[in-house]
């Protein structure tokens, strides 16, 4: 192969991307070899790609590919998420635009908008994807409402609601009144809200003098639901209320005043308003004592008719009314700023209204154990660690799971309601009626069967995602279920670890009575340097696509992981992708170096190469080693660091040095055979991180088959590592570096030969390769440093390098006289501080210390300044 003078992503990209899918490199079929089974944490549909699709989709890739090269059967599944309220809510939104409402198509005609937005969108973050070097099996590729996905999840809530674990029933739920569906507790995000404190006069009921209680409330706007006000039985200063009744203010309702040691005497007045149809907490007061339940809300969040006046008008704006309304009755005893956690939808990011509705619930508590020990004793295990108490808590404190949601978009509930009352579940509409028929006493038609309107939780598709994906609900035998799991790793965010993670555990046990997945890496979450997390509103999250067309795939693959450390949030820099590109052109550059070498069969080694090979094999193992150490700890940022310093440091910037011949002179044939191996073993160990440019060279690196790949070639095992070898090598280079430093300081061309003295023991074994690298005439044992000589220390051994005939004197000793009389200043306005006894008796300790330091440095330079000085005038 050609290789051109330059490094062109784009063309190299689309070149293998190419090759790799007509080939099916991609592609696995169960057999003999170990799997390695990774599902891809499935997009929204409707999404394109964004920063933390790139980084975890990168460590995913990375996981995969290494997996490929380690002889293992890699099979990454890809999927898209059907992802309920944001694809309804977009569709709705294009309707809106058109001038047309969800309502007015009904069911079946919106669901084909929704399926026909699906078409037109559902694709593209995987062919994102692609330009990414994802070597996902795309013949595998699943969607959550295909029907192989959509038959596992209605498959499995009959399954459920047999087993006694699905129930109905009116619960207070977390309703989102912009979606106007029902959310799970995990689907609330509860933030800190600067609001008010509400104190209301409630009269006691009766009293001549008109006496009142006062309550404090953050929602005013509820009292009309109001049923019972609630003391705590142990509070002195409210005894006077027991057995009393008191007036709802406005609303001029009369409620019983009861007593519950709920009641936080130090909260407020002590007093507690109590509002069954809309806290939660007084939800459980309402069933404990009886109360009845005033639901004051329509769905979007308005009054209904049950909020009298104020009927039709939004909550807040209510609010703000009924303040005024509440002070000119003169029923307001005050307000005061407070600020309290306030839940707010994921999706939609509106308030929440806790509301009173009935819906469809899965008991979590029966799934929990199997799940929660896989954790605890390492079945499964996270990275990093501390995710596991996270994990922990919210098993120990889990809840019922509302999984319905009153939405079209999604896989309808498959509960079907009797005509007189009363309800089946079962697969379809014709398994319902057969049902139905052994249920009820008189005559039924396939027609008097009306299906639940709402759908499932988009969450209770994808937590089957690990067993779906292989029809292992369906068909839970079949080759590829029995094979693929449980699947290798997960790669995903710790925002869903309860979304996602917990329950793809649960469902795990429940149907395939063994874990998921082995080992779960939790990514950080992408911020900008700055630290702030990235946002279309701040306008710091920069589209991946352009980045790729910019640094190349390659290049934006490194950005992200020499960034990302496991379960820390990235600070990205686009700086790490532009220092990715310009690894790859480093690479580039070596290889076309490497290969526009003239070879000679007929010449010798020389001993100088000998030892290069030699050591570059043993920190070639060396590293090796390391690489495995760290990705079995899935520290995958510092394996590839670790690789970048193997290749820019060691193999460029000392082996190749070593090795490259003079100018316009050949190589010998065994120095160039090692070099086109070491390069081959780099290449492999590189190709996980950066795929595209690794094909291209290991292409062109040997003559290569039709259809061979660099993906299935094997990575590189570690040999002996000969400790003697490599520490003896690091200290060469220190020997090197300290002969360079003197020709810099000197400026000493480096065509002009020097001589270095040894004082003291010194390894011979690599004097070709300091002769060489030095531009040395010869290395000799001396007893001692010569005045005027520049010298360094390498561990107790001094080295010497003469320079009577390579410096200018009178510049040096100028230089000398220079330094000299700077330093000499420096020193006096040191001792000057020092003689202050204010600064010394006033000063920090450290302080004074440094100050001493500082002295004692100095005067040991002007020594040594003066020494050198006078040297170099007696020559």
């Amino acid at each position: 192969m050609e290789i051109a003078s330059k490094y062109n992503p784009a063309e190299v990209e689309e070149k293998w991307y190419k090759y790799w899918m007509d080939n099916k490199l991609f592609h696995s079929e169960p057999d003999h070899r170990e799997p390695f089974t990774i599902v891809i944490p499935p997009p929204n549909v409707t999404g394109v790609l964004h920063m933390g699709h790139m980084l975890n989709n990168t460590i995913q890739d990375v996981l995969v590919r290494r997996a490929r090269m380690q002889g293992k059967n890699a099979c990454w599944v890809p999927g898209t998420d059907h992802a309920s309220i944001a694809t309804e809510a977009k569709v709705v939104n294009r309707l809106a635009s058109r001038g047309v409402k969800k309502t007015d198509l009904g069911r079946k005609e919106f669901l084909k908008h929704a399926w026909e937005w699906t078409h037109e969108h559902g694709g593209i973050i995987l062919e994102q994807l692609k330009k990414l070097g994802a070597s996902c099996d795309w013949d595998r590729t699943a969607f959550t409402m295909d029907d192989v996905r959509s038959e596992s999840v209605l498959r499995v809530f009959c399954d459920l609601y047999e087993k006694g674990l699905i129930y109905r029933g009116v619960r207070m739920v977390n309703w989102d009144p912009k979606a106007l569906t029902a959310l799970s507790d995990e689907e609330v995000i509860h933030r800190e809200v600067s609001g008010k404190l509400y104190y209301l006069r409630y009269k006691i009921d009766g009293d001549p003098d008109g006496a009142y209680a006062v309550v404090a409330t953050t929602r005013p706007e509820t009292i009309m639901g109001d049923t019972a006000m609630c003391i705590n039985p142990n509070d002195p200063k409210n005894a006077y209320l027991k057995g009393k009744k008191v007036i709802v203010p406005l609303v001029n309702r009369v409620i019983p005043v009861i007593e519950d040691d709920y009641v936080d005497v130090e909260f407020g007045t002590g007093c507690l308003k109590v509002t069954p149809a809309h806290d939660i907490n007084d939800y459980v007061l309402g069933e404990k004592y009886n109360l009845p339940a005033i639901d004051i809300f329509n769905h979007d969040g308005t009054l209904n008719e049950n909020g009298m006046q104020y009927e039709g008008m939004d909550r807040f704006k209510v609010r703000k009314q009924i303040e005024k309304d509440l002070e000119k009755a003169g029923l307001l005893d005050k307000t005061e700023p407070y600020t309290n956690k306030v839940g707010f939808s994921e999706r939609t990011d509106e308030i929440i209204e806790p509301k009173l509705s009935m819906q469809w619930f899965l008991k979590m508590g029966p799934l929990v154990k199997p799940a929660a020990d896989a954790v605890e004793n390492d079945t499964i295990r996270f990275y990093p660690e501390k995710y596991k108490n996270t994990y922990r808590h919210w098993m120990e404190n889990i809840k019922d799971w509302c999984i319905s949601r009153q939405l079209w978009w999604g896989h309808q509930i498959p509960a079907y309601f009797l005509p007189k009352g009363g309800y089946v579940v079962a697969m379809s509409k014709e398994e319902a009626l057969e049902k139905a028929r052994q249920q009820v006493d008189y005559d039924i038609t396939i027609d008097d069967l009306k299906q639940d309107e709402d759908v499932l939780d988009t969450w209770f598709s994808s937590w089957l995602w690990p067993i779906s994906v292989f029809d292992g609900i369906n068909k839970p035998g079949n080759k590829d279920i029995s094979y693929y799991y449980p699947t290798s790793d997960l790669v995903t965010g710790p925002d869903i670890i309860f979304f996602w993670v917990a329950r793809m555990i649960m469902s795990g046990y429940e149907y395939r009575q063994e874990p998921c997945f082995r080992n779960v890496y939790f990514t950080g979450i992408v911020r900008d340097k700055q630290g702030r997390k990235m946002s279309k509103q701040l306008g710091n999250s920069p589209d991946p696509v352009e980045l790729m067309d910019k640094y190349g795939a390659d290049g934006v693959r490194m950005g992200m992981l020499l960034s990302s450390a496991a379960g820390n949030d990235l600070l990205f820099d686009e700086t790490l992708c532009e220092q990715g590109r310009n690894f790859n052109n480093k690479i580039w550059n070596a290889f076309r170096l490497v290969k526009g070498w003239e070879i000679d069969k007929n010449i010798t080694q020389p001993e100088s190469s000998k030892i290069a090979v030699e050591w570059f094999q043993v920190k070639l193992s060396e590293t090796i080693s390391e690489i495995d150490d760290l990705f079995s700890k899935y520290r995958l940022s510092e394996a590839l660091m670790l690789l970048y310093k193997l290749f820019w440091d060691e193999f460029s910037g000392w082996y190749l040095e070593i090795i490259k011949p003079a100018y316009q002179q050949p190589l010998d044939a065994d120095t160039y055979r090692a070099t086109l191996k070491y390069f081959d073993a780099l290449l492999r160990l590189l190709h996980p991180f950066m795929p595209f440019i690794t094909e291209e060279l290991w292409q062109a690196l040997y003559t290569r088959e039709t259809g061979e790949s660099i993906m299935t070639a094997l990575q590189p095992k570690e040999k002996t590592i000969d400790k003697t070898l490599i520490d003896g090598f690091e200290e060469m280079k220190q020997v090197v570096a300290g002969v360079r430093t003197i020709r810099l300081e000197k400026s000493i061309p480096n065509r002009d030969e020097l001589q270095l003295q040894v004082i003291g023991s010194h390894n011979s074994k690599y004097n070709s390769i300091i002769l060489k690298m030095c531009n040395l005439s010869s290395i000799s044992a001396a007893i001692e440093k010569q005045p005027g000589d520049s010298g360094f220390l390498v561990g107790t051994t001094e080295y010497s390098v003469p320079l009577a005939d390579k410096m200018d004197v009178e510049a040096e000793l100028s230089k000398m006289k220079a330094e000299l009389a700077y330093t000499e200043g420096f020193l006096q306005s040191v001792l000057k501080k020092l003689g202050n006894e204010r600064f010394v008796l006033n000063a920090k300790p450290e302080i004074v210390e440094n100050e001493r330091r500082k002295q004692a440095d100095a005067e040991s330079k002007i020594a040594l300044l003066k020494e050198n000085i006078e040297a170099l005038s007696t020559e």
